[in-house]
């Protein structure tokens, strides 16, 4: 199965809407205080370091470019073709390559992997975006990119970011700048239960090699002027062994 076309529709819209540059939606801070951290934890447990790195749900690019300044082949990849427009035009020199694709859809993660082979996978707040039935399809697309050698890093909000959002969203002055389109386009952030992850990574026929949890940064700032950081997972996945 693919996607549902709402939350494709609601993606599109939001990155429509979305202004040009690093750090000008929610979730786009830094990559020293995000995918650089994530690297860190995944890099031990690459087998096969040599191989192609997929950035799965890749927006405008910025953790993407990130990690082509370490891989020799990164792909970026993403639902949205406006996501890709904006990442495109933040990649002049071409480090990257982005493509629209889903790989929820089985034919597609089969093609990509006949393409590609093994490949390692960054995957940063997709599924706590997805709609449920999404999720399980997701992982499942996932097992087949990494196939025997390949690594994924997932890292997403845990539950209990939930009431921390809702409490920004209702607070008297209404939600951060940056926060108010995410509800404004029809998005849910923070709705799968932790509970439920565990099942659908064993369903998939990955395994848990390493797993975590640490603050997801945002480019928001409190009134105090601290930064917005948000409960966050993280798992390092293999295939099954």
């Amino acid at each position: 199965m693919s996607v549902t076309s709402r939350y494709r529709a609601a993606w599109e819209s939001f990155w429509s809407d979305a202004p040009e540059g690093q750090g000008g939606v929610f979730w786009d801070a830094e990559p020293a205080l995000t995918a650089g951290i994530h690297l860190a934890l995944l890099e031990p447990h690459l087998v096969a370091a040599g191989l192609p790195f997929i950035d799965l749900g890749c927006g405008n690019g910025t953790q993407t470019r990130f990690i082509a300044d370490r891989y020799p082949r990164v792909l970026g990849v993403d639902l949205s073709a406006a996501a890709l427009d904006h990442a495109r035009q933040e990649d002049p020199a071409g480090q990257a390559d982005f493509r629209q694709l889903d790989v929820a859809e089985r034919s597609v993660a089969e093609q990509l992997h006949a393409e590609l082979g093994d490949v390692n996978v960054y995957m940063r707040g997709v599924l706590h975006q997805c709609d449920a039935d999404d999720r399980q399809p997701l992982l499942d697309g996932i097992a087949r990119l990494v196939g025997e050698r390949g690594r994924a890093f997932v890292v997403e909000l845990s539950e209990s970011a939930k009431p921390v959002l809702l409490g920004l969203a209702q607070g008297p002055a209404g939600p951060p700048p940056k926060l108010a389109p995410v509800f404004a386009h029809g998005l849910a952030p923070a709705e799968v239960v932790d509970d439920a992850v565990l099942g659908y990574i064993e369903a998939a026929g990955l395994t848990v090699l390493a797993e975590g949890e640490l603050p997801l940064n945002t480019t928001e700032f409190a009134p105090d002027g601290t930064r917005i950081e948000l409960p966050s997972w993280w798992r390092v996945l293999g295939g099954a062994e």
